[in-house]
């Protein structure tokens, strides 16, 4: 089934659509993929074996580059690429409100081949329950793309939900495609306005004048990806997608259609 909305709804509500429309069609679960991947043939089974086991309502699979999009190239030999590990769990950085991948750059040697329990699952493949759905929603579609599986991630065990990392489903990501590449404008746009959104939410008071401190700065002299995200962070305001598509010279078409 293919749904195809009438404008560029982001990555959040573009998914919810879609994982909405899945479970009223009686789904159990769904996963949400991104379309700048390759995937190992028993991810699914995998994903759903962690799922039951550990009765979790996120789950997430150990995600490797897809070869030729790790962020050091030069770094690995010919063997190791396609190894090179992009996400082996999540962990928060609380005093700096930055999220970040546990095993990043690392060429796989067997060293996060256990299952656990993780702080944030990545959008970039998830498995989500029907029961987190009816408590909690999904995404919040205030983050458009960034920073929405982290506040998912938090927003999950609060409610008594368990976030998972299942390291034997193995996906392989073309870091970014969708976006331009890592470090575009648009990107930067979005983790500035979104970093500071999740942080006004989510973070210590302590942490949270920090980044009002830091967003002052970029409000004074700062680029103006930075500069736009701040303002639009703090007024809660959606951007002007197409403008900003023109401003950054971005092609991304993000979501207007969702396959179930």
């Amino acid at each position: 089934m293919l749904i195809e909305n009438k404008k560029n709804l982001g990555f959040c509500e573009g998914n919810n659509i879609g994982v909405k429309q899945a479970f009223a069609n009686g789904a159990d679960s769904v996963l949400i993929l991104n379309n700048d991947t390759l995937i190992h043939p028993e991810l699914v089974d995998q994903l759903v074996a962690v799922a039951q086991k550990r009765q979790a309502a996120i789950v997430s699979p150990k995600i490797y580059f897809a070869r030729g999009f790790e962020f050091h190239k030069d770094r690995y030999r010919e063997a190791e690429k396609g190894r090179v590990i992009w996400y082996a769990g999540g962990k928060i950085d609380w005093n700096n409100v930055w999220p970040s991948h546990r095993g990043v750059d690392e060429v796989d040697h067997g060293q996060f081949d256990d299952a656990y329990s993780t702080e944030f699952a990545t959008g970039c493949a998830m498995l989500v329950s029907r029961a987190l759905y009816e408590k909690i929603g999904l995404f919040d579609p205030v983050f458009f793309a960034y920073f929405e599986d982290a506040d998912l991630s938090i927003r999950a065990p609060k409610s008594g939900f368990t976030v998972m990392f299942a390291p034997k489903a193995i996906l392989w990501h073309k870091n970014a495609a969708s976006f331009g590449g890592s470090g575009s404008p648009f990107q930067d746009y979005f983790i500035t306005r979104n970093r500071l959104l999740f942080g006004l939410r989510h973070a210590s008071l302590r942490a949270k004048i920090a980044l009002l401190r830091e967003g002052t700065k970029f409000l004074i002299k700062g680029p103006w990806t930075k500069r736009n995200g701040i303002i639009d962070a703090l007024l809660r305001r959606m951007p002007d997608i197409e403008k900003l598509r023109e401003q950054t010279g971005s092609t991304l078409e993000i979501k207007k259609t969702t396959e179930e």
